[in-house]
C-alpha cells in the first residue's frame, strides 16, 4: 500500500526507499508526485551527494517553459511495490525531489 500526504502548497508527497547500490542501506527520500514529469526521478544535488550516487552521464532535458538543459544524470535504486529498481536519477537545483510517471 502506498501512502502519503498532501502539503499545505497541494502537492502529493511521498517516501520512497532509494540507495547507491543495491547492497547498500536504504534511506528514506521525500518525493513529490509530479505527473508532469516524464522521467523517473530528479533529486536535489544534495540529496544526491547524502545517497552517495554515482555520477553516469549527462543528458538533455526540456523543461516546462521548453527552455532545453543539459543534466547531469547518476545511478540509484530505488524500492517500489517490492521489487528493487536501478534508474537514472537527473540533478536538480530544486529543493524537493520529483518522482515522474516512467517507474
Amino acid at each position: 500500500m502506498l501512502k502519503g500526504l498532501v502539503d499545505d502548497r497541494q502537492r502529493a508527497l511521498i517516501t520512497v526507499q532509494v540507495a547507491a547500490s543495491r547492497d547498500t542501506t536504504r534511506r528514506n527520500l521525500e518525493v513529490w508526485i509530479d505527473t508532469a514529469f516524464t522521467g523517473i526521478l530528479a533529486m536535489p544535488r544534495t540529496e544526491i551527494k547524502n545517497t552517495g550516487l554515482v555520477y553516469s552521464s549527462n543528458a538533455e532535458a526540456i523543461l516546462a517553459d521548453g527552455t532545453v538543459v543539459d543534466l547531469e544524470v547518476f545511478t540509484c535504486f530505488v524500492d517500489w511495490f517490492g521489487e528493487t529498481y536501478e534508474v537514472d536519477v537527473m540533478a536538480s537545483e530544486s529543493e524537493t525531489a520529483l518522482l515522474g510517471t516512467m517507474l
